[in-house]
Order: structure tokens, then sequence, then C-alpha cells
């Protein structure tokens, strides 16, 4: 059965307000305008033919650099200062930093679609949440919201942290997805109260667009996934399905199994990004997994699945496509050292005494010219020779974060000091320059200049825990973006 992509415009969200807990009206819906269909038909005709991946440069300068990079100012008028050295960016203090303290280890989402009753302003006490101060505050602003559902169910996503502690819950007017949509988001503040997000769909979308692409396609046939999508979108979504797929399902890839995609293609303003990937069956619409990304400000955003489980810490430790640990973090051997020989003038035999370094790091070997993957969205700070290193590449992330890619046998040609580039940009190749026994990627993870050992189970960082903060846009993107629950 020939098995065609398809691409369809998504209905998305319009206007956001906020209520804190003093606020006891509601909110009317705003008109919803329509875009008309000579309009539509053109934005939808756009979506299906970008497939040149967007790249992300400076205004008004016209370039040939690939996507994913955007390049630093003046860039393209001053010669590269790829070789100056910046002593900080190589201070490194040993030892493991661990945030276990502050991350939300017991986070997980519960998603349905509650059954309607005469008591729906009792939703919270239905789903199991005993917060009277909650209750009351649902129950005074969702009088109206009630009034306007469609369907026999109320799609809910509900966040719970350690003790059950209310994370978030997220619901819709009804399981349609149209111009109608309302999707209410309730979320504790830091003052002791709650606040509101509420997010209406529109007819049509400029941003998003939803793509389905066979499972068997995404796994193991890349050239045809690169048709539709940005080659750096094409190595993080392989990553992302890989994550996710379900390991009692190992079989789906030979069914008929689909990918829904939810993507924004992006500009020359903002990345291309996969905002949301499901693995369904397309007769039964039965999602067997799905991941939903969340846009963080001060941090680098996430992937989590639908239950609340970070699969990021797979993605900051994944910077070739083909790789095998050769070595992680402990003592290696430095040198040789012979024993002097004894004061009173008696020969001694020198026997070699063994010296040994800390070594910092995780080694992947592989073949000289493997291509080497940014793990996230940073900023080129260093790209050069640096002694024991050999070859380097440092990208700064917010956060205070560094990533150090070392003994590369050459760089992306169109990289510079002070380029922006995207997570799965292709920036170098594997090489065996600086100290290096042969040929692998040395690669570090740093957080405020303490070197991160990312496999240690112990190592929880901001990075792939959900924090309270972001709880109320999982649970969103979750009803906004995810499959339709049924009627």
């Amino acid at each position: 059965m020939k098995k065609n992509v398809c691409v369809q415009p998504l209905f998305f969200k319009g206007a956001i307000k906020i209520i804190g807990f003093a606020l006891v009206g509601l909110i009317q819906l705003p008109g919803v305008e329509l875009i008309p269909s000579a309009l539509a038909q053109t934005a939808s005709q756009n979506s299906k033919t970008s497939k040149a991946p967007q790249i992300k440069q400076k205004t008004a300068i016209q370039s040939s650099k690939q996507s994913g990079i955007k390049l630093r100012e003046n860039s393209l008028n001053q010669p590269s200062k790829s070789m100056s050295l910046n002593p900080e960016l190589f201070k490194r203090i040993e030892g493991e930093y661990s945030a276990a303290g502050g991350s939300n280890l017991d986070y997980r989402v519960q998603r349905g679609c509650l059954r309607r009753s005469y008591n729906e302003e009792s939703l919270p006490s239905n789903l199991g949440l005993e917060d009277r101060n909650f209750n009351d505050f649902f129950r005074s602003q969702t009088k109206g919201f009630f009034d306007r559902m469609r369907g026999n169910c109320i799609p809910y996503a509900l966040a719970l942290g350690s003790r059950n502690r209310f994370e978030s819950l997220s619901i819709m007017n009804g399981p349609l997805q149209d111009a109608k949509t309302e999707i209410w988001t309730f979320t504790p503040s830091a003052a002791g109260s709650f606040l509101i997000q509420q997010d209406y769909l529109k007819e049509e979308s400029k941003r998003f667009t939803e793509i389905e692409l066979p499972l068997s396609d995404v796994l193991y046939d890349p050239k045809k996934v690169g048709d539709k999508l940005p080659v750096e979108l094409v190595w993080e979504l392989n990553s992302v399905i890989k994550q996710i797929y379900p390991e009692e399902s190992n079989a789906l890839e030979n069914t008929n199994s689909i990918v829904r995609l939810i993507v924004d293609f992006g500009d020359k303003e903002h990345w291309a990004q996969i905002w949301a990937a499901e693995i369904i069956d397309p007769t039964s619409k039965e999602v067997f997994s799905s991941a939903f990304w969340i846009e963080r400000n001060d941090i680098p955003g996430a992937f989590y699945t639908a239950s609340g489980e970070s699969i990021e810490r797979t993605f900051w430790t994944n910077p070739l496509s083909y790789r095998r640990i050769s070595r992680g973090v402990g003592s290696v051997r430095a040198s040789m050292k012979k024993v002097a020989p004894a004061k009173n003038g008696v020969a001694t035999a020198a026997a070699p005494k063994q010296r040994y370094r800390t070594h910092m790091g995780i080694d992947y070997s592989a073949p000289i010219g493997t291509p080497i993957f940014s793990v996230a969205t940073g900023k080129v700070v260093h790209l050069g020779y640096s002694g024991a290193f050999g070859n380097l590449i440092i990208l700064e992330h917010p956060g205070n974060y560094r990533t150090y890619y070392a003994h590369l046998s050459n760089y992306n040609v169109e990289l510079e000091v002070g380029n922006e580039v995207r997570r799965g940009l292709e920036i170098g190749y594997v090489g065996s320059t600086g100290r290096s026994t042969g040929p692998h990627l040395h690669f570090e993870l740093r957080k405020d200049g303490v070197y991160v050992d990312p496999y240690a189970p112990t190592t929880q960082l901001d990075l792939w825990n959900m924090r309270e903060s972001d709880s109320g846009l999982l649970t969103r993107e979750i009803l906004l973006l995810g499959t339709p629950l049924k009627n």
C-alpha cells in the first residue's frame, strides 16, 4: 500500500489571559476571526512546499549559510577570530554537580475525558483533588466555561507532584478541536493562590503544521523524512521516536503505524521546532506513545512524554549518531616516572612509578570523519585548537551550561565564534587531534564551570526535570497539540 505524507494546517491558540485568585469574573471568548478560504489554501500550500531548511541569520543580510546557524554581528565582513583563547572557557572544577534537591522527581500526569454530569464544577474533587481552596476557586471561575461545553465528556490533563501535590490542571470544553475550542489551565501561584491561563483555538494556524509520516521511514529511512523536514529536525525526530518507542510493541515498524507531528517550520526570527510527536495506529487512532516540547526562557527547552517523563538526558549525551563509549569518568594513566636513586650513592633499580590523572568527560569511539551534532541550541564561544583538547568546539547554553567537543578532525566550515546554532546541527567531525590515542570524540557537560557526569544516576539537572513553573505548559500542550480524545 502506498502511503503518502499528509500535511494539514492545525488549529492554534489565540489570546492568553492570566487571572489572579482575587479575580472572580469570567472573561468571555472573543470573536473568532475566520480566514478566507483563498488565503487559507495559500497558507496550506506554502506549508506543504516548505521543504528547504530555514536559515536563521541577521536581518537584511543575504547569505548561503546552512540551516541551524544564526550569524554573529558583522561575521560576513570580518575575519574569523576562532583561534582566540579565553581562559575562563577552560577553567574546569573537578567534582559532580547535582541539583537533585530542587528537582521534582515524583511528577506525573493523568489524562482522560471525564463523563459529563450535573456537578461539573466539582471536577477537581472527582479527579481526587482534596484541596478545598482550589476547589472553591475552580468552582467560582468555571460557571460560564461549562455553559459552552460540547460533547459528552470533559478532556483534562492533571499533573501531580510529590505526595499528590497539585501542580497543574488543564481542561477543554469538549473533545472537538475547532474555532470554538477553549483550553483553561490552572496552576498554583507563588503567593499561595491560583492562576488561570485561557487559550482559544483559531480556525487556521500560520505557525503550526500537522504532518503524518510512516513510522518505518522515521526509524530507518531518514532520506524520505528529509524531504519533509529541515535536516536538524530529522536528527531530532529520530532521537525522540527511538526514546518513546514502546518496548512492548517492538514490531510496530512492520505495521502501518504512523508518526503524527506538530511542526513549526520557523523563520528568520526563530528556529524550526517539533512541538509534538505521537506514534499512532491510523485505523483505531490509538496513541502508543508521545512527546511534547516545552519552551523555557531561562534554560534550554525540553521534550517530555505525556506522563511527564523527561527524555532530555539522552539528548544531552547523544552527540553522535554512531557511538560507542570507550571511556567515562575516572582515573587514566598520565605518564611513567622513574624513582630517583638513594642519596647515599648506592645504586638502586630505577623502578617506574605509574602516575594517574582524573579523566573528566565521556569518550565516544567512532571512525574519523563521523559527524558530530550539537546536543542543544547554543552559542559558539570557542572554535579552534586548544592543547590536549586538540581541535575543540565549545557551545554555551542558557542556564550557565557549556558543552565541549574535543579532538575533532575538522569543523563545519560555516561555523564562527559568535554564531548561534540549533540542536541537531552538524558542527564537526570525529578525529584524533591533541592528546589522543585514537579516533574518538571527547565530550563534556559543565554547569557554572563544574563538570557534570551526565550518566551518573545521582545527577539531576533542571535541564531534564520537570519544574513547577513548567507543569502548566505541559498539561496545556497535551490537550492543545495531542490527538483529540474520543468523544
